[in-house]
């Protein structure tokens, strides 16, 4: 990176306006895994009325609020203001590469959110996350080596389960901050953390079935895991401690957006 590119990086990088930004847009991921959390719980004991419990979900049920328009045209600036943060912090750092291709991929994360909600607020969108997933796995599947290239997606998504398991149950996330948040956050981040982690692990294990079976269908992103959990022995149970777990990263996201190293 020249020296004229890398001063405009970090100048954006240090805006006032970028780093408010993005602790905004900590606090709506917490909102939202809030919201989350309260669909899983629904879903658990039979009241989902046919909605999503996953992102997309959460902020649908934000839009049918009586000030979910505002909340979500603020959720799209400071999700794209962490997109702009994490990807030019990923682009500054000098040390290790991984720590700066996770910085690159949740910037990418957050601009994804940014335009999902964008489309929700502006264009009235009913876009479905478990249809999203189905599309891209079809996507993969139908390409040159497409049972691979799914089960390495599968097998990317438990890394980055198992990330999430160690990183709660280590308290690791208390290095994203500037200082200790309170007992109370760091119970809510290392619950929060480890019901994501779990999710996922099954996202994943789904992703591996559809990449062994040759079936896109067999893919299924956070709400079909979700709901696949009430399936199982004693699966509302289940499904409750992790919606639990998930609205308690909400929680956590709220002492994020306050303490966040930025």
């Amino acid at each position: 990176m020249s020296a004229d590119v890398e001063h405009a990086t970090r100048g954006t990088n240090d805006n006032p306006v970028v780093e408010w930004g993005a602790r905004v847009g900590f606090a709506v991921v917490g909102l939202m895994h809030l919201l989350i959390g309260w669909l899983a719980l629904k879903v658990a004991w039979g009241g989902g009325g046919g909605e999503n419990a996953d992102s997309t979900g959460a902020l649908q049920t934000l839009a049918g609020s009586a000030t979910g328009a505002v909340l979500l045209w603020v959720g799209v600036a400071g999700f794209a203001l962490l997109s702009v943060w994490n990807v030019t912090e990923g682009a500054l750092r000098n040390d290790d590469t991984s720590d700066r291709v996770k910085l690159v991929a949740k910037g990418v994360a957050y601009a994804f959110f940014a335009v999902t909600t964008f489309r929700i607020v502006a264009l009235g969108s009913s876009s479905d996350g478990e249809k999203q997933t189905d599309d891209v796995t079809q996507v993969l599947m139908g390409s040159p080596a497409g049972q691979v290239l799914v089960g390495i997606v599968g097998l990317v998504v438990l890394g980055i389960a198992g990330y999430h398991v160690y990183k709660g149950w280590a308290k690791k996330f208390l290095e994203d901050l500037r200082e200790h948040p309170g007992t109370w956050a760091v119970y809510a981040g290392r619950a929060g953390y480890v019901a994501k982690g779990v999710a996922l692990l099954v996202v994943g294990f789904f992703f591996l079935v559809a990449a062994w079976q040759a079936d896109a269908d067999e893919a299924k992103g956070l709400d079909g895991a979700l709901k696949s959990l009430k399936d199982m022995t004693a699966g509302p149970l289940v499904l409750t401690v992790v919606a639990v777990g998930i609205a308690a990263y909400g929680v956590y996201s709220f002492a994020r957006a306050r303490y966040a190293r930025l």
